[in-house]
């Protein structure tokens, strides 16, 4: 089951950003593009995720932005596409730089988790995406870490509780 079912990203101009995510995308495995009616009658394209599992939509706006993507404003930071390897990592970004896409970094190393190797970069209209593979089973550790993590935070929520009914 996916993280995610579905994000759908609003872009100016469908004809410039379908043929981008395809081209980006159907080597890590999206497949085809189904069309559905949205909540205003637009059309949202939709891309498939590996084994289905997942989709991304896009769908244009109906007028231009009055601003330049801010992704420290309140929405959307940047979307990570997992890669099945680092070879789909590196190969993502030569197809990138032929497309003469804005990299940001990498492909390369990143501290997040250990094997974390990635390419940072932007779509057509300014919206920070990912390229990244992790060594699995990089989640166990992951996990560990979270619990260990919610463990101290219950623990002194615990502590506070007592403290709080002994004054």
């Amino acid at each position: 089951m996916p993280l995610v079912d579905h994000v759908d990203l609003v872009v100016s101009s469908i004809e410039r950003s379908l043929p981008f995510y395809r081209g980006l995308l159907g080597p890590l495995g999206w497949a085809g593009v189904v069309k559905q009616e949205g909540e205003r009658g637009e059309t949202i394209h939709y891309l498939g995720g590996p084994d289905f599992d997942g989709s991304l939509g896009l769908r244009e706006a109906p007028q231009p932005a009055q601003q330049a993507v801010d992704r420290y404003s309140r929405g959307l930071h940047h979307v990570a596409f997992a890669a099945p390897s680092r070879k789909a990592v590196d190969q993502t970004a030569e197809w990138l730089r032929d497309q003469g896409v804005e990299i940001e970094g990498g492909p390369g190393e990143r501290h997040y988790t250990p094997g974390y190797y990635a390419v940072f970069f932007y779509d057509p209209d300014g919206i920070k995406l990912e390229v990244v593979h992790r060594p699995r089973p990089f989640s166990l550790s992951f996990a560990r870490g979270l619990v260990r993590g919610a463990g101290s935070i219950a623990a002194r929520r615990r502590r506070a509780k007592r403290r709080a009914k002994s004054s």
